[in-house]
């Protein structure tokens, strides 16, 4: 089958992968869209380490080929979202309700793909650059068959992040000002999930000033080329900042930005040793800096709430796909991703 594969030097579509059959509290799913996230852009240049050979991949959606033992919540036939939050659902965190914080869905790669009899990794738990995966159960959200599984594959990574980090974590309320640095796919879902909580004042940065018109769209009530002039429109400061870029430089400014009680909340993924710097007396009137993993999310009932959000025409996803390519035209949607000429590209199985 068809997949794009990293060797650990170069990224590019192959078509004799193997994928196993799915085991006892698994599911095999037959990929039918899978968006292109920079997280998958950071694994091939060294961002985000990884072992390789491995098949990339990660914000996807299709329709359940086969079950294992013990699976019921989904069946062959249901269209799914995916998430990449293997979690393990019984140890204290899943019980608290923070499945992000399982210490079992993070820095355990499974190998269920093989190539020429050799195994070959799963990134983040999902490889959705794949014409089939499996997942764990808990991954695989049944969804309405009337969304469009291109829309629908871009709430496993860049909804429940963007949205997620807004009503899950910094839990943005009514008439808060909050300030976005970076409208790429995941600022734009954090422009969105602010406008969903809310806020009076959501003011949009990018360098781009061509992304103003779709900035805007998603909720954005002014838009910036530089964070220099927030302060004018803001002239005590922001209740929230999120940071979408994960550029040290940017971060400070996120900080510098917030207002008192204000929280500045990290979603760009700078590379791992990445060190940032603020002035400590500027934390003292109760300002937090916050990371943000997956956007605090509880995917089963996530998904599913953005579903219906989407079906009630308050949450944008169509929108979101700028463009789908086949999967063999990866090379051309990376260089478009990388270029910044599109928020999100589907590749299409």
């Amino acid at each position: 089958m068809r997949g794009v594969l990293f060797d650990g030097k170069r990224a590019e579509v192959v078509d004799d992968l193997e994928v196993r059959e799915p085991g006892p509290g698994e599911v095999l799913v037959a990929v039918s869209a899978a968006g292109l996230c920079h997280s998958d852009l950071s694994v091939i240049d060294g961002t985000i380490p990884f072992p390789a050979p491995v098949v990339l991949g990660h914000e996807g959606a299709g329709v359940v080929e086969e079950v294992g033992a013990g699976v019921t919540h989904v069946a062959a036939g249901d269209h799914v979202a995916l998430s990449t939050l293997a979690n393990c659902g019984t140890c204290a965190e899943c019980d608290r309700g923070r499945p992000t914080m399982c210490r079992q869905a993070i820095g355990r790669p499974g190998r269920p793909f093989s190539r020429g009899g050799r195994p070959v990794y799963q990134f983040a738990s999902n490889s959705a650059f794949a014409e089939r995966t499996v997942v764990k159960a808990v991954q695989a959200v049944r969804i309405p068959k009337d969304i469009p599984l291109p829309s629908a594959a871009l709430i496993g990574c860049g909804v429940l992040t963007g949205v997620g980090a807004v009503l899950n974590r910094a839990r943005v309320d009514r008439g808060d000002s909050v300030v976005v640095i970076g409208t790429g796919g995941i600022g734009l879902n954090v422009l969105q999930g602010a406008r969903i909580a809310g806020a009076l004042r959501i003011v949009a940065v990018d360098a781009n000033p061509a992304k103003e018109e779709v900035a805007r769209r998603f909720g954005a009530t002014d838009f910036l080329t530089s964070a220099e002039g927030v302060r004018e429109l803001l002239p005590t400061g922001a209740d929230h900042v999120f940071e979408c870029v994960g550029r040290v430089e940017l971060i400070r400014q996120a900080v510098d930005l917030l207002d008192r009680h204000g929280q500045a909340v990290l979603l760009g993924v700078p590379p791992a040793t990445a060190e940032a710097s603020f002035r400590v007396s500027s934390l003292f009137l109760d300002k937090s800096i916050l990371g943000c993993r997956y956007g605090a999310s509880r995917p089963q009932r996530d998904i599913a709430l953005y579903a219906e959000l989407y079906r009630t025409g308050r949450l944008l996803l169509d929108e979101l796909v700028t463009r789908t390519y086949p999967v063999e035209d990866f090379a051309k949607a990376t260089a478009d991703a990388e270029a910044g000429r599109v928020a999100r590209g589907v590749l299409m199985f």
